[in-house]
């Protein structure tokens, strides 16, 4: 697979809705996480990320103008024993509680399946870190071709990250009505600069007028440590 300007890539469509990047630093010291949300309704953009312990949830910016939270309010980012979870749903606090009781991650996700709004099915996209040594999983849980009755669960895994390189999985192809689902592997990025410079060149090349919020996170290998950054559009 031929590497991708995540930039150039994060620019290459207006709509690739919600959005995991998972790699290592260019000096291959850091593991690298990014979360981004992205709306075209009221109800989608009505949204703010905000640091919660050692995660990041979502949550109305508007209290007044939130219409349906079930699918928009949610633990984005959780931390359980040395492993860092980030979903665009509420599949995050599924996989904790799975580690929690000693199952896998893919046990967890196979309990899920995609998002229940007609006549999107939103991909559930996950992913998950080892802290202490970088190595991380993505999965999305797809409808076949559209069929709400039958779905798709594709599981990746990367336990031998490079420096300056991730993958890039999100919910959407780009725009459309319906909104079509990612389709393949998780795109292979590169991963430059340091935290904040990684947090601007993903937030400056995400489409200005459908980009609600980004998390951003690097984690220390050899000590356990994060850095983490969070923008919102709404302020």
């Amino acid at each position: 697979m031929r590497i991708k300007n995540l930039q150039e890539e994060l620019a290459s469509t207006s709509y690739p809705g919600r959005g995991i990047i998972i790699g290592r630093s260019e000096d291959g010291k850091k593991a690298v996480i990014a979360y981004f949300i992205m709306g075209r309704s009221e109800n989608s953009r009505n949204r703010v990320f905000v640091a919660e312990g050692d995660g990041v949830k979502t949550r109305a910016f508007d209290e007044s103008k939130m219409q349906d939270p079930s699918l928009v309010i949610y633990n984005a980012v959780r931390v359980f024993d040395g492993t860092t979870i980030v979903t665009n749903g509420d599949q995050t606090d599924t996989i904790y509680n799975f580690l929690e009781a000693g199952n896998a991650w893919e046990d967890a996700l196979r309990s899920r399946t995609f998002e229940p709004d007609d006549p999107n099915f939103t991909p559930r996209i996950s992913g998950k870190v080892e802290n202490s040594t970088g190595a991380y999983w993505l999965s999305i849980l797809k409808t076949d071709c559209g069929d709400e009755n039958s779905v798709q669960r594709f599981f990746f895994e990367y336990t031998q990250p490079k420096a300056g390189e991730g993958h890039f999985i999100h919910t959407y192809m780009g725009d459309g009505n319906p909104l079509p689902s990612f389709e393949g592997e998780p795109t292979l990025v590169t991963v430059r600069g340091d935290l904040a410079q990684f947090t601007e060149d993903v937030w400056q090349s995400l489409n200005e007028e459908n980009k609600i919020s980004l998390f951003t996170r690097f984690i220390d290998l050899e000590t356990g440590t994060w850095e983490s950054e969070i923008r919102n559009k709404n302020q």
